[in-house]
């Protein structure tokens, strides 16, 4: 009898089964520095506890993404530790601050699968919860993962697709209680723009861009206990490269945002995201943003601003995204749909 994991194919799953993923994790200061050491990570209310206070909290924070990585790495060897890919996500919401010292772990329900024409692989939906030591819930969210199958003569089950939402309502978003934007300070924050600074359909180019380099990628990945062998293992995949976890490129482009976004300080929902193409190591990432709505909200001095993050491996101020048929230009590699808050 294996003692050892295989994790899970794609016949292993079933509608409403729940999975409470190992290991708990506790994050502290060092995951903050770490975390600012490997992205240029610059926004005020996660860099600075004065900054925090000044805008009602006890403190600062960790990162948004953190906390979203954290979570995300302690499915992987539930969900898809035998993934093709990850292919999107849905419904995603921050639901409480996480603080330095809080133990944060994860459960996922299995809620869609849809086995692919192959026979050799189907989709996965599942909706996972972070929670923290309290069994608050600090952040969920809905993603679906192509798996592959063990026994590709495994019958397929009925299928079941779930109705997701295409964007979280703006009267759903969790604002934390005492979040108070009306004595914001621009200038510490690094820019004076303000929530009726931006215009539905402004396209913001945040003209930095950062080489990936293996080592970095591998210990970002290792800091979240992502064990997904492609991301370590260079003969997981037949070209002999290591593919680039989806969230790094994703915390890579939102700190790259900084410039141009310095006060969309929090992330509060992730309405969508697709990781369009393969990032490797050597490629360089850019990053662009398209404002897509706005919403007023009850918060002192606090809008609700949605955005599209566009990460790219094309020349600066390159901005496209889809080829003329309709699919993603090759040099796209995250479009992700979030609404963050910035003051008013």
């Amino acid at each position: 009898m294996t003692k050892t994991n295989p994790g899970r194919f794609f016949e292993d799953y079933r509608i409403g089964q729940v999975i409470r993923h190992a290991t708990p994790r506790t994050v502290a200061e060092g995951e903050r520095a770490l975390y600012h050491a490997l992205y240029p990570a610059r926004h005020a209310l996660y860099s600075s506890d004065e900054f925090a206070v000044n805008c009602g909290l006890e403190g600062s924070p960790m990162d948004d993404l953190i906390a979203f990585h954290t979570v995300f790495g302690k499915t992987v060897p539930d969900i898809s530790l035998n993934a093709i890919a990850n292919l999107g996500y849905a419904e995603g919401r921050w639901l409480h601050p996480v603080w330095p010292g809080d133990t944060l772990r994860a459960e996922s329900q299995v809620i869609g699968l849809k086995e692919n024409s192959n026979g050799k692989s189907g989709v996965v939906w599942v909706r996972t919860r972070g929670l923290n030591q309290m069994d608050l819930p600090v952040l969920e969210y809905v993603r679906w993962v192509m798996v592959r199958k063990a026994d590709p003569d495994a019958p397929a089950p009925e299928a079941v697709v779930p109705d997701l939402a295409r964007v979280v309502h703006p009267d759903d978003l969790i604002i934390p209680e005492e979040l108070d934007f009306s004595d914001y300070d621009f200038e510490l924050a690094g820019e004076p723009h303000a929530w009726d600074d931006y215009q539905v359909g402004e396209v913001i180019d945040h003209v930095d861009g950062v080489t990936v380099e293996e080592a970095e990628h591998m210990l970002a990945t290792r800091l979240w206990q992502n064990t997904a062998k492609v991301h370590f293992d260079a003969t997981a995949r037949e070209d002999g490269r290591r593919l680039i976890y989806g969230g790094h490129v994703i915390s890579m482009a939102r700190a790259l945002s900084f410039n141009g976004l310095a006060n969309a300080q929090m992330m509060v929902a992730l309405n969508g995201g697709a990781h369009a193409n393969p990032c490797f190591a050597g490629d360089t990432i850019r990053a662009w943003s398209e404002v897509l709505d706005k919403a007023d909200t009850d918060a002192p001095g606090i809008g609700a601003i949605r955005l599209r993050l566009v990460a790219h491996k094309g020349a600066a101020g390159d901005h496209a995204l889809l080829t003329p048929e309709g699919k993603y230009a090759p040099d796209v590699l995250l479009d992700l749909d979030y609404w963050a808050l910035i003051p008013k």
